[in-house]
């Protein structure tokens, strides 16, 4: 089975279907034609993510299509929403990277974009997985 995207005119992902393998040649068509759908649909690999193809094949597009996400024709890729302003985007990956890396000292962190930096979670209750970040 095939999945394809349908991109609205901004390029921005608002659904992905699946279309049967006898019909995969001809997604577009299949999807906005035949089935009635309308719109513009952009094959999509299920199995790529960050430029890597999960099962060893060749990658397509860099990352599997999400809703919302971008289909820069430019890179031929999906890309995914930008989570902050100053997060940076891989090209190798088309993934947002902070503009910090991630501390790796074995403490768990939230990205704080007021002050563009990492902040640890410092009070967890238990095994309850609730956070009190406390007053900032």
């Amino acid at each position: 089975m095939a999945h394809f995207a349908r991109i609205d005119e901004n390029n921005i992902v608002i659904d992905v279907l699946v279309v049967p393998d006898e019909q995969e040649h001809r997604g577009n068509d299949f999807l906005a034609n035949d089935l009635g759908l309308g719109g513009v649909w952009v094959k999509t690999s299920y199995n790529t993510q960050g430029g890597v193809h999960l099962e060893g094949g060749v990658p397509f597009r860099k990352n599997f299509a999400g809703i919302e996400y971008t289909y820069d024709v430019v890179r031929d890729a999906f890309i995914p929403p930008k989570p902050y302003p100053s997060w940076i985007l891989d090209e190798n990956t088309c993934w947002w990277e902070t503009p910090i890396p991630y501390p790796n000292d074995g403490k768990d962190y939230y990205w704080d974009e007021d002050t563009v930096s990492w902040i640890e979670i410092a009070n967890v209750i238990g095994d309850t997985n609730i956070v009190i970040l406390g007053d900032e």
